[in-house]
């Protein structure tokens, strides 16, 4: 599902957010609120399994699906902001059609899934959860998750961007291990690491990340200006 928000009589750029795993499109409310208030049109969308549609299985086929719903409902190439599952989803949406966005936010997903156990994991989160009954009625949705991720490699995405590119990591995060290695590999990158902040870095840190998106916003124009390629990364706190 797609929830728009408040339009506005000027728009300045074309905003989709995805949310992260068991949340919704609630959690960039704050987020929504912010670059609607700077003039800015914003779409902030449901996965599959999630928010209104948490009925639904979750598939990554199904997640692209959902973004690429979202970027076609823009005027223009959108700025595509994700975290953590929403952000690994946006960044395998970025690599297969990256002429349809004007630059991609990868906020707390910077860790590199492939040569990861996620299979055992998936089999031991499942165990846990019948065994011990914890996780709700929606765990079903982190084994989704966990199957549909196999074999993805986010450095394998990130080596064929050439479009703008943001990470921003909140400093207690825990999925900023290979945060480096990101950002050697989309040279004219930038990553910002938010003190103070956690995983959620766009809720433990509103006003941060606020910041940092109308910073993207502003920095990128629909027609798609060059990219410095051949620039080195940047890496700046919030």
């Amino acid at each position: 599902m797609v929830r728009p928000a408040r339009e506005e009589t000027a728009i300045a750029r074309s905003i989709v957010f995805v949310h992260g795993l068991r949340t919704s499109s609630t959690i960039w409310d704050r987020q929504v609120a912010a670059m609607t208030r700077s003039g800015h049109r914003t779409l902030a969308v449901d996965l599959p399994g999630h928010g209104s549609r948490t009925a639904e299985r979750f598939t990554l086929e199904g997640a692209l699906e959902t973004v690429d719903d979202a970027v076609a409902s823009c005027d223009e190439p959108p700025l595509l902001v994700g975290l953590s599952l929403g952000g690994y989803t946006s960044l395998a949406y970025a690599a297969e059609h990256q002429d349809r966005l004007g630059g991609v936010v990868l906020a707390g997903c910077s860790t590199e899934l492939r040569g990861k156990p996620i299979a055992t994991y998936r089999r031991l989160s499942n165990h846990v959860s019948r065994t011990f009954g914890v996780g709700g009625a929606n765990w079903h949705v982190v084994s989704d998750m966990l199957g549909s991720l196999k074999g993805y490699s986010s450095l394998g995405y990130l080596r064929g961007l050439q479009l703008p590119v943001w990470f921003v990591n909140g400093m207690r995060d825990p999925l900023r291990l290979d945060e480096r290695r990101y950002l050697e590999a989309v040279p004219g990158a930038r990553l910002t690491v938010v003190p103070g902040a956690g995983h959620d870095v766009n809720s433990h840190a509103p006003i941060a990340f606020n910041r940092i998106l109308l910073d993207a916003a502003h920095r990128w124009r629909a027609e798609r200006a060059p990219w410095p390629l051949r620039a080195p990364g940047l890496l700046a706190t919030a």
